[in-house]
């Protein structure tokens, strides 16, 4: 059987690809027999063609930088699949009106197009927001505080191959967990809601695709006047507008310093706004909680004691000691109340008998050289330039695959991957193994963390397929072709916007950073301590890390206990950002999810329909923008 199919042709073919007469939520209650029967579409619907590759590429290789320039300010990663449906949806359709298309683009044609796009889009870009910046960070000192990248080959490398690694360990993973135990994996299911309905209302989804288009033009605009450096000064070049404003700066301050110096200023970018809007409003309070509390509290105490450097420091030399405790306690203790997942994850691996239709499932000859190949690679790459010693190096694949097991069973159930407690956890054992060594304790905890949430992005799409009647080893090729484009984007995205790591600790001088990378600073002081030990940090710091751990343990504790309660209690993931990020981030997350929430509130309906659509609009168009303004600073404008 060809892998590679050629679109439909004529009317009869192009009739063969309509959609399923069932709906997605129908055949989420198939058993596996019923699906086989009144759900696979066989052979004969086109899935897997160039043509859709070619559009999950390109659409995942732009959004691959959206959520990198996201994920270097916020530490969130934003989900790709559904802003690519229906832009492919969109884009398809103009190219038909256009006569540059024959034949539409089937529904299984473009579930294929968003597993390619998600793979570039949003699975290949998890280490480059967390362990690799981290890493640059660990490489600065005071006569280099540009620090050192890694070679391009090594991060090109490391970067597909953690990938595809996850998406092989996912494999074995499938059949259990979607066919027989039928898990939800809500993002999976809304992507084939979503699908399904743009086939049957093709006029909704022009309407979603002009707001997402309108709303890109319009961010767009924004790093041309603030961050593109057109304006020559006496001091070098400037843009043509200020990216902040001090507005706060009448209100009294603390220690003598104005808000302003605490990073209390309002940011003039759109994309941050855009993304309170899609986290919502309890995050957002959460982390202009832990903001405040480092501006008028914690701040003044550290800076009296020694413990920071700048009030604009504050955020770096202490925060950081108090908010990733409190991520890491929340992230491992949610973790292991998760006991029953955990459970159910290793009982089902491998059980039930052989698949019925073997030439429909992926293979176990794929799980088991792709692995091999994948494990290999990385295993090399560890020893060869991040002193991880095989032995620990094969310990490692060994740990990701269990820990990327429980990570899908928790995406099934909840849409949450652990991605944070995944690698926190390699983070303590390589702690422990290899103490002095910090690239090896992040690179060890990048594996897991980058794999698992391959695998887990995998099961999602599959998910959808799933519901769509798509054949899953067409899926899973797709998938790989995806790691590509997202390699590419990614690793070149991160050289663009972060050419040194001044951009991401604002430098001796203190300045705030243009990428924070909240996520990084959490790996890279786990990282720290371990190397250095805990008695090399300012007595403050140390009680920092006890308050953050009680702190973070305690909210999560509450809000267990306490469902009731839960939406009036901060987050502790919330709380611990607010502490390492600048507040500026906080406060227009903020604006955003109160902008979100008044709009929800006055009309559902319409919220519901566009909310999502502008939203990933702006922070496609101002990320794009953002990356190619970089660019142009970095290289031409200097």
């Amino acid at each position: 059987m060809p892998l590679f199919q050629k679109p439909a042709r004529t009317p009869e073919e192009v009739e063969r690809s309509r959609p399923l007469a069932v709906s997605p939520d129908e055949v989420a209650g198939f058993d596996e027999e019923t699906w086989y029967a009144r759900a696979y579409r066989g052979d004969d619907v086109p899935q897997l063609t160039v043509r859709a590759v070619l559009m999950g590429s390109a659409l995942g290789f732009l959004l691959a930088f959206t959520n990198l320039y996201v994920g270097l300010k916020t530490g969130w990663g934003l989900g790709v699949a559904i802003t690519a449906c229906i832009l492919s949806f969109s884009i398809w359709n103009a190219l038909l009106k256009a006569g540059l298309a024959k034949t539409p683009m089937s529904i299984l044609e473009n579930n294929c197009m968003q597993s390619t796009a998600s793979a570039a889009g949003y699975s290949t870009g998890s280490a480059m927001v967390s362990a690799i910046p981290a890493l640059l960070m660990l490489t600065v000192t005071a006569d280099n505080p540009g620090g050192k990248h890694l070679p391009w080959t090594v991060l090109a490398g490391w970067t597909a191959c953690l990938s595809a690694l996850g998406v092989f360990l996912a494999i074995p993973m499938k059949r259990n967990m979607i066919n027989r135990e039928r898990l939800k994996f809500p993002s999976g299911l809304a992507a084939a809601v979503t699908l399904q309905s743009l086939y049957s209302s093709g006029g909704g989804a022009v309407k979603k695709a002009r707001a997402l288009f309108g709303a890109a033009l319009v961010s767009g605009l924004i790093p041309l006047l603030v961050d593109l450096k057109l304006r020559v000064t006496k001091d070098g070049r400037a843009p043509l507008l200020p990216d902040q404003s001090p507005i706060f700066d009448f209100l009294p301050g603390r220690g003598g310093h104005r808000p302003s110096d605490w990073t209390i200023v309002l940011d003039h970018k759109l994309v941050m706004i855009a993304a309170g809007a899609l986290v919502g409003l309890r995050a957002c309070l959460s982390m202009v909680l832990g903001s405040l509390l480092l501006a008028f509290v914690v701040g003044p105490a550290a800076l009296d004691a020694g413990a920071a450097k700048a009030a604009g420091r504050a955020w770096r030399d202490i925060g950081v000691w108090i908010g990733a405790p409190m991520m890491v306690s929340a992230g491992v203790l949610a973790f292991a109340m998760q006991w029953r997942t955990i459970a159910r994850a290793f009982r089902g691996i491998g059980g039930g008998k052989a698949a019925t239709h073997a030439d429909v499932e992926v293979p176990g000859s794929w799980f088991v050289a792709g692995t091999s190949l994948a494990a290999v690679v990385t295993i090399w790459i560890g020893h060869a330039y991040f002193q991880i010693p095989w032995h620990l190096g094969l310990l490692a694949v060994l740990l990701t695959f269990a820990l990327s097991l429980v990570a899908c069973r928790a995406t099934g159930e909840t849409d949450i991957t652990p991605t944070g407690a995944m690698g926190k956890i390699m983070q303590l054992v390589y702690g422990v193994l290899l103490p002095q060594n910090a690239a090896a304790n992040l690179m060890t905890a990048s594996i897991t963390g980058n794999a698992s949430v391959s695998a887990a992005d995998l099961l999602t799409d599959l998910k959808s397929g799933y519901l769509l009647g798509a054949n899953p080893r067409r899926q899973l090729v797709a998938q790989m072709c995806g790691i590509v484009g997202g390699t590419i984007a990614t690793v070149a995205g991160f050289y663009i916007l972060v050419p040194d790591a001044t951009l991401l600790t604002g430098g001796a001088e203190g300045k705030t950073p243009a990428y924070p990378a909240p996520a990084a600073q959490a790996w890279l002081a786990v990282a720290k301590v371990f190397e250095a030990g805990i008695s090399t940090l300012h007595p403050m710091a140390r009680q920092g890390i006890i308050w953050g751990l009680v702190i973070g343990a305690g909210l999560l504790l509450l809000e267990t206990f306490l469902p009731k309660l839960r939406r009036f209690l901060p987050s502790a993931t919330g709380v611990g950002l607010g502490f390492i990020l600048p507040f500026n981030y906080p406060l227009s997350m903020l604006i955003g999810a109160v902008v979100a929430w008044a709009w929800t509130r006055r009309n559902k309906v319409k919220a519901d329909d566009y909310l999502v659509p502008v939203s990933s609009g702006v922070i496609a168009g101002e990320s794009i923008v953002g990356v190619v303004v970089a660019a142009l600073n970095n290289f031409v404008l200097r």
